[in-house]
């Protein structure tokens, strides 16, 4: 201490060396509560004194944790609601109200994209055969006739030939020329657009890091990634893996939406076996993205923002098909993973509201949201719930079929070297072939929602179309001829489309198929409009493909305005159903996760292959090195060395073990979970403030000073006994939403094991394979 003599200077310090030690320990605070911060959200920091620990955003590819974000809105709830005065009830009611706002922004934003993707794309599609003279950017419908989007009027030309629109050649050879150069090039363009949406991922398959070393050698296995391409597809599969929990970074980015949109305009042009229905889904899950964004209540918590997709996914099929119920039954029955009922509720909202707008811009000029507005007059007899169940059985054929072969397709010829490395390439190929296929025919020239119109249609109400002159004459063998062949190439080409790197769906295509077959058979059936036929074979061969029932059922009758032909559709979806499933249990977009790699777990599926074979929890114990190196043994003054943390951490990512984390054990009893993500932030983040060497508190009060990061530790992991049966694992990760599941010895309950979602899929997988 200075000496009273000494005089005071601007220099002198304020604290002595006695007190330098608390200053430091008080400035390490203080940083360290800066840190944590800029990175931790503040209904996370609310959960620092809980036993469930603070999380941070999750990484890329991982799970999420369904029950700690249950109870972070728990914890959001009552801050709210516990404030008073006239601002902080304001406050609570604007909450309450959210979801409800963010239902209708949603679906009044994708209403406003879907208007831009339709008008466009029947624009451009058309420029392949001529373009209109008064107005270069109508298409021909408009261009010859009375209808356009926006209810705008004009005058219009509604004779049989359409002076105001210009076709490019009166030749049929130059006409095919020019056809497929314009298909090509629209094919490029979407492709050469989809391949800005490239994206790396972490791992090739799911849970690869977690299967211990190779036997013999003691190494560790090599930790690969791999790429896809955000926009290509119809995001369908991709969609089902994030609602069930799974992260895939930057699939619901503007820059996605964007390109998804434009793409989808471009592709579905080229005339190729895809449809834009789709890519509509993911579109409504971008905006749906972007919207919830924009809500702290649902951007801090990603079981509140899974919600929101879900109610956001109907609104796709609902601006596709017009089908507002339809759209709601297909998230519920097809995307969603969790859909409790208020999750319902917004999706019919959000679907109302999706509707409304799209049928007040009108894009097809018709003032209606029934795309295929049919009237047949006539009723089916009994006897012709044979020929519904003909089709069915058909439909189930080509589904099961197909889900095979487009498996194989995507296996084997899109591993090809000069495939695979340019996708692009594979684009112009399948354009190339589309074009060569289809152009000859009068009635796959068209685009794919037109070809449905016109076969669903009733001759009695237009003789003029091609179709009609064709069924009025005796000689129909030509008119037969076409349809066989349509038939035929559209099976082919929708297999071998499927999957290429476009923004593309399969549910116009099926129904394309399905139409055609419907119309060949109804030619053999006089009584009664073979347009009926189309109409039911095309949703049975549409069942055989995506497994869909009650939801395509209900889309079907809003397409059609038909509410006479529900029972015939009843039939044909379930015939169809059960013929595809007993060829191939797995649906196209199930089989699409299985090409992408994705991790999903579907609780059906993985129940019923777990009840072939009696199995324990047991056997999914990891290996012992992979316990060694995931488990902390921490001494009774709750402190663990940082080396020894570092030294784990290091371990985990060497194995690739992202979903992972260490276990906290005090004489063999399991006292908490520390995620790898908490721990890496820790240690590369807080670590910046404390020194190599020291202590770490991981469990415990923390004292003044310490290296603390017993908040990021779930002191409340869930457990199970290693001789529960495998069906209780199942359960509880496919209900429960859990990220990790720690397996207790029976009769001691010590610590034996750790499971991790996808490590469960992959012992599934295993399975499925077996058997």
């Amino acid at each position: 201490m200075p000496s009273d003599l000494e005089e005071a200077t601007e220099r002198t310090k304020l604290l002595y060396v006695a007190n330098d030690r608390r200053l430091s320990a008080v400035q390490q605070e203080g940083e360290a509560t800066s840190i944590i911060a800029s990175y931790v959200s503040k209904d996370e920091q609310a959960l620092s004194s809980a036993t469930v620990g603070e999380r941070l955003p999750y990484n890329d590819y991982t799970t999420i944790d369904w029950l700690h974000d249950l109870v972070k809105d728990s914890y959001r709830y009552r801050s709210i609601q516990s404030r008073k005065g006239l601002r902080y009830g304001l406050f609570s009611t604007f909450e309450s109200c959210s979801g409800w706002i963010a239902a209708a922004l949603i679906g009044v934003l994708t209403a406003c994209v879907a208007f831009l993707v339709d008008v466009t794309e029947a624009t451009v599609s058309d420029w392949k055969l001529g373009y209109c003279t008064t107005n270069p950017f109508a298409n021909r419908e408009s261009c010859c006739t009375d209808r356009n989007p926006l209810g705008i009027k004009r005058t219009a030309n509604l004779g049989e030939g359409c002076e105001d629109w210009h076709m490019w050649t009166s030749d049929w050879y130059r006409g095919f020329g020019i056809y497929v150069g314009w298909a090509l090039l629209f094919g490029v363009v979407s492709s050469s657009m989809t391949m800005f949406t490239k994206s790396n991922l972490p791992a090739t398959s799911p849970g690869q890091g977690d299967r211990g070393t190779e036997q013999g050698n003691g190494t560790d296995q090599a930790v690969t990634g791999k790429s896809i391409y955000l926009a290509a597809g119809s995001g369908i599969p991709e969609i089902k893996t994030i609602l069930s929990g799974f992260v895939i970074p930057h699939f619901l980015d503007f820059k996605v939406l964007f390109v998804k949109a434009v793409g989808a305009v471009f592709a579905v042009a080229t005339g190729m076996c895809l449809g834009k229905e789709g890519p509509f889904v993911h579109i409504s899950t971008c905006v749906a993205y972007l919207v919830g964004k924009c809500f702290p209540k649902y951007q801090e918590n990603s079981r509140k923002m899974r919600e929101l997709l879900s109610a956001g996914c109907s609104a796709g099929l609902s601006v596709a098909f017009g089908a507002p119920i339809g759209g709601v039954l297909f998230s519920y029955e097809e995307i969603s993973t969790y859909f409790p009922r208020k999750v319902l509720w917004r999706a019919f909202f959000c679907s109302l509201w999706a509707a409304a707008i799209l049928k007040a811009l009108n894009p097809t000029g018709t003032g209606k949201l029934v795309l295929f507005e049919t009237n047949y007059g006539t009723s089916y007899s009994p006897v012709h719930y044979l020929v519904f169940i003909l089709l069915g059985v058909a439909g189930g054929l080509w589904g099961g079929v197909f889900c095979k072969c487009n498996f194989l397709w995507s296996k084997r010829f899109r591993q090809i070297r000069i495939i695979k490395n340019y996708p692009v390439f594979e684009v112009f190929l399948v354009v190339l072939a589309t074009g060569l296929l289809q152009y000859p025919n009068p009635i796959t020239r068209e685009p794919g929602d037109k070809i449905i119109k016109n076969l669903l249609q009733d001759c009695r109400d237009s003789s003029t179309s091609w179709i009609c002159k064709q069924e009025a004459v005796d000689s129909r063998r030509n008119y037969i001829g076409w349809l066989v062949y349509g038939t035929l190439v559209k099976l082919i080409l929708t297999t071998i489309t499927f999957g290429c790197k476009v923004p593309s769906g399969v549910i116009i295509p099926a129904l394309d198929a399905g139409a055609f077959f419907g119309r060949l058979i109804g030619q053999w059936i006089t009584n009664i409009s073979p347009g009926i036929f189309a109409m039911v074979g095309a949703a049975a061969f549409l069942a055989g493909v995506s497994r869909m029932t009650i939801s395509l059922c209900v889309i079907m009758f809003e397409l059609t305005g038909e509410l006479e032909y529900i029972v015939p559709h009843m039939i044909a979806i379930l015939v169809a159903k059960w013929v595809a499933d007993a060829l191939e249990r797995k649906s196209v977009y199930d089989l699409a996760q299985a090409v992408l790699g994705h991790p999903f777990l579907d609780l059906d599926h993985a129940m019923g292959l777990v009840q072939q074979e009696k199995v324990l929890v047991e056997k999914l114990i990891p290996p012992t090195q992979t316990m060694e190196d995931i488990t902390v043994h921490v001494p009774r003054n709750n402190m663990v060395s940082r080396y020894v943390l570092q030294q784990r951490l290091d371990r985990l990512k060497e194995r690739g073990l992202m979903d992972a984390g260490l276990v906290l054990v005090q004489d063999g009893m399991l006292q908490g979970y520390l995620a790898q993500a908490e721990l890496d932030f820790g240690l590369t983040k807080l670590g910046e403030v404390w020194d190599d060497l020291c202590q770490v508190r991981v469990l415990g009060q923390a004292q003044e000073g310490e290296f603390d990061l017993s908040t990021f530790v779930d002191r409340t992991p869930l457990s199970i006994c290693a001789k529960a049966p495998m069906e209780y694992a199942v359960e509880m990760f496919g209900k429960l939403g859990l990220r990790h599941l720690c397996v207790l010895e029976e009769g001691s309950s010590k610590l034996v094991g750790v499971i991790i979602k996808k490590r469960l899929i992959v012992w599934l997988e295993s399975l499925k394979h077996h058997s």
